[in-house]
């Protein structure tokens, strides 16, 4: 099966595609749960029969939901007998529950899982695909590849070669994940294949061929998996925004929380929509509800920064504090872009940014690093690292917000209007304090000499009175 840049061929009612066409891929990424602490659970009555592993996989349990009574009624079945087929739905449960409760324990759960699998069978491809998939969502992507290869060089199915092209890609080697997505595809074409697709064509800068195989994605999934047919409609959701398209935007968004209720994502991309449609405060309202599922910074962003674009700053504060409390650990790179957009502890934004770039070289932890760096006055490095974070394509109003700043402090004058122009074009993306950063420079003709919100001297940089969304 071939999926080609900018063209792709209608599935049949079977869900493969007809004709013999092939579909050809271009790169794949995504947003993954950060590195969190390992969860702490308390030592079932087997332990000391157990192998640590398996005596993590099996604490006791507690909780009503569906998810919840199929981690218990897995883990009764595996006290009285450690059967591989059960350890393996078992760890593909905790993944589920970390899904959909935004609590990435579960992922620490689901790892030891496939170790304990592995006390039983060694390297089988099971025990390997769990904990690969496990470490994928811890940001253990180095660790990551090496299992993925092995699994590729000894079974070679449809997620094996997935989780390669994810485990190189993460890494920034976007070029080295075609190949393995291709055979994702061409092996089993679906909901999984579909959506990297999808993302594919958008980090290529093909809206439109995004849209398109994101639709045959949703189409693809079965209501039984409902936390992933709600992604891939919250990522179309995000897509039809991009694409000025706000009546569908809604409706995926929409149909998402009708899958999974309270679904950070779908929230999110709600909201966006209802700012852009004058309705700050039912925004508010998808904010608070998202950021109160999921502690991810990029959530709390989004409440702190709506909040003072309404005028209800007292309300922000707490918001803002659970996020510098937290957003180190919860997701460093987010946290590197907030930091750097409100001129706050900018050196530590450096580091956390640099760091996070030995885990990930992706485009938006280049350009993680290139905002930050900015922020620091340090406008010669952020050119190389922005220049780089653009090279593919991708066509993202934040990348093309921090292109234009940086480029205007660089002297490029004409540079910094084409990505200021750039990024007002779809500046439906960007939260409500930065679409005001974007729109004085932009009256400005990107030569702002300083960001907003900030005053460079030397290599320091001194927070000066922000804007009126951000006060």
């Amino acid at each position: 099966m071939n999926l080609q840049v900018g063209r792709y061929s209608a599935p049949s009612k079977t869900g493969r595609q007809s004709g013999g066409n092939r579909v050809r891929i271009a790169a794949f990424g995504f947003l993954l749960v950060p590195l969190l602490a390992a969860c702490r659970v308390e030592r079932p009555a087997t332990s000391s029969i157990l192998p640590p592993p398996c005596t993590v996989a099996l604490a006791p349990h507690s909780g009503t939901g569906r998810e919840d009574l199929e981690i218990s009624r897995l883990q009764a079945q595996l006290r009285q007998t450690l059967d591989p087929a059960a350890l393996d739905r078992l760890g593909w449960t905790y993944v589920a529950k970390a899904r959909l409760s935004y609590d990435p324990g579960y992922y620490r759960l689901a790892e030891q899982t496939g170790l304990c699998l592995d006390t039983h069978q060694p390297d089988s491809p099971e025990a390997l695909l769990l904990r690969g998939h496990a470490m994928h969502n811890l940001h253990r992507f180095s660790e990551m590849e090496q299992l993925a290869r092995k699994l590729v060089a000894t079974r070679g199915q449809a997620f094996d070669y997935g989780l390669l092209g994810d485990a190189v890609l993460e890494q920034g080697r976007l070029d080295e994940a075609i190949e393995p997505y291709q055979k994702m595809v061409d092996l089993k074409p679906g909901l999984q294949a579909y959506s990297r697709v999808a993302h594919v064509r958008w980090l290529k800068g093909d809206l439109p061929g995004a849209i398109k195989l994101m639709r045959m994605a949703t189409r693809a999934g079965s209501p039984r998996n409902r936390e992933s047919v709600a992604w891939t409609e919250s990522r179309l959701a995000r897509l039809e925004l991009q694409n000025g398209n706000m009546k569908a935007a809604l409706a995926s968004a929409d149909a998402a929380l009708e899958l999974v209720p309270d679904y950070a994502p779908a929230l999110l991309v709600r909201a966006h929509v209802l700012q852009n449609q004058g309705k700050a405060g039912n925004a508010i309202e998808d904010l608070t509800r998202a950021a109160e599922a999921d502690p991810l910074p990029e959530y709390q962003w989004a409440l702190a920064d709506a909040l003072r674009a309404a005028g209800r700053g007292d309300e922000a504060l707490p918001v803002e504090a659970r996020l510098m409390k937290r957003g180190a650990a919860d997701d460093p790179r987010t946290f590197a872009l907030y930091l750097a957009t409100r001129g706050e502890q900018v050196e530590t934004a450096v580091r956390l940014a640099r760091e996070e770039l030995t885990r990930r070289a992706d485009g938006f932890t280049l350009d993680a690093l290139a905002w930050s760096l900015a922020a620091a006055g340090r406008y010669a490095e952020a050119d190389t690292l922005i220049r780089r974070a653009l090279a593919g394509g991708t066509q993202d109003a934040r990348l093309f917000y921090h292109a234009g700043v940086i480029a205007g402090h660089q002297g490029s004058r004409q540079d910094a209007r084409r990505w200021l122009t750039s990024a007002g074009k779809i500046q439906q993306m960007l939260l409500p304090g930065e679409r005001e950063q974007l729109a004085r420079h932009l009256a400005a003709g990107g030569a702002l000499s300083t960001l907003p919100g900030h005053e460079v001297q030397g290599s320091k940089v001194h927070q000066s009175p922000l804007p009126t969304s951000a006060r």
